[in-house]
């Protein structure tokens, strides 16, 4: 009877009290941290600064316009278990994120002092467009912060990864070295990668644009082109004939050289526009995931410099045919 207890204890006991040991000296994580993101963007980044110690979870989709995002039961289940919601500020999610972080329950993300609770505009220096008078509505859809497109401009995504990688070691301090390490080389990637960007693009500096929404005013600013107009009449509001008759006219005497345009936006409009005025029309991606093989931050901007300067050169030999 002795040695069977013994053997009951053993292996209900000891076995378990050593597996433990072995977890704990061998560094195995007994639990990830668990993140949720407003937008792809952030979770492409959270997945390369966390690695095998995070588990990511995203909200809105890369092809789906950003500023309207269904409220759905299963993104309030999510953030009720994350110990980090990142998002990208500047009310572009006011929408639908809030409700979602109501409903969520979690201590950890309702604060906004919370180390839990991460608005990736406060990482971010240079926000454009912050209004210096009173908005209301007739504006159209103003956000009284700033743009808030800021991670179109590939140097913010170095400083919002640093500030990803600094709130998941106070979180998780006995990874922080880990964390550290995977964002310096995710900063030296990016760093590398903007360099070669900016030589594509240097050709076409000064490029003269119009954008659909101002959503392209980050990257228009970090490539050197003049955006010297929109579709939209006020952003989110949709443009009557005589603004598109008024946008024309004044393209043709811009000599304006691209339209550019994301997937959600209505393309009908949009080329009209750019055959009337003899400009390529783009139908550009703006976020991870928007297309099938943007998994990355990087992949997403080799494809829009890719397609962009691509266009471009077409303008170009056009004109030296010409």
């Amino acid at each position: 009877m002795k040695a069977r207890n013994k053997f009951l204890y053993f292996l209900f006991v000891t076995i378990p009290s050593l597996l433990l040991l072995i977890f704990i000296s061998t560094g195995v994580a007994l639990a990830k941290v668990r993140i949720v993101t407003s937008l792809p963007d952030f979770e492409a980044i959270a997945k390369e600064i966390g690695g095998d110690k995070v588990e990511v979870k995203n909200i809105a989709k890369g092809y789906q316009d950003p500023h309207f995002v269904d409220a759905k039961p299963i993104f309030i289940r999510d953030l009720n278990r994350a110990d980090l919601l990142i998002y990208q500020g500047l009310d572009l999610e006011l929408g639908w994120l809030p409700v979602l972080i109501t409903g969520s329950r979690n201590s950890k993300i309702t604060s906004l002092s919370s180390p839990g609770r991460l608005d990736a505009s406060t990482l971010v220096s240079n926000i454009l467009e912050v209004p210096i008078t009173k908005v209301d509505r007739s504006m159209g859809d103003i956000h009284p912060f700033g743009n808030p497109h800021y991670m179109l401009d590939p140097s913010n995504g170095i400083l919002v990864a640093k500030g990803i990688a600094e709130r998941l070691e106070q979180i998780d301090p006995e990874n922080a070295s880990f964390y550290e390490d995977n964002f310096r080389q995710f900063a030296n990637r990016l760093t590398k990668k903007i360099r070669v960007w900016e030589t594509e693009l240097a050709p076409f500096k000064g490029t003269k644009i119009v954008a659909y929404h101002k959503s392209w005013d980050y990257f228009a600013n970090w490539a050197g082109f003049d955006e010297v107009g929109w579709i939209e009449p006020k952003p989110g509001i949709p443009p009557s004939p005589s603004h598109v008759a008024n946008l024309i006219k004044n393209m043709k005497q811009s000599d304006v050289k691209l339209v550019i345009a994301e997937s959600f936006y209505p393309q009908k409009t949009a080329r009209i526009i750019a055959e009337k005025t003899g400009s390529e029309f783009l139908v550009l991606p703006s976020s991870v995931g928007a297309r099938q093989g943007i998994d990355t931050y990087t992949q997403l901007f080799d494809t829009i410099v890719n397609e962009l300067t691509a266009a471009l050169s077409k303008v170009k030999n056009v004109e030296k045919a010409t």
